[in-house]
């Protein structure tokens, strides 16, 4: 079972603590309080994250030799609160040596479908899309 602690530090800034005692500090986006992130915003991160480390997770057991991932994440929310959110669009740019479109098209399916809890916690309520680019190094190839 996961646990996490938020705890408020002072005006509208926070610390959040997971079960492994790794933490991050939240706050308002204002200048006076701007230390953090947004929890909204964290939400997203924590989509990224948990889809992320699947794909490289996926790619690495298939012996890909991946140098680069990243996630990019565009969000659409309604524009009154509690302004959930409606669309995520996720961006793959996978960097590695000899990586189809088919490997890194099953990795992140398998991850959206099959292991990430962040996706199948938000998939019934929010449309969640993705596509992916895939970067052969400098140098690489002959």
């Amino acid at each position: 079972m996961g646990k996490a602690i938020v705890t408020w530090l002072q005006d509208l800034q926070f610390v959040g603590t997971d079960s492994t005692k790794h933490s991050v500090v939240l706050s308002s986006p204002d200048e006076a309080n701007g230390t953090g992130m947004k929890p909204s915003e964290l939400l997203l991160i924590s989509l990224g994250g948990c889809t992320a480390f699947d794909v490289a997770n996926i790619l690495q057991k298939q012996r890909k030799h991946i140098t680069h991932l990243q996630v990019e994440i565009e969000s659409q929310q309604q524009s009154e609160p509690p302004w959930p959110y409606t669309d995520i669009h996720l961006h793959y740019v996978v960097t590695g040596q000899d990586i189809s479109a088919r490997d890194v098209d099953k990795a992140i399916r398998l991850s959206h479908e099959k292991y990430c809890s962040v996706s199948a916690t938000l998939r019934p309520s929010v449309n969640i899309t993705h596509d992916f680019e895939i970067i052969e190094p400098d140098g690489a190839g002959g």
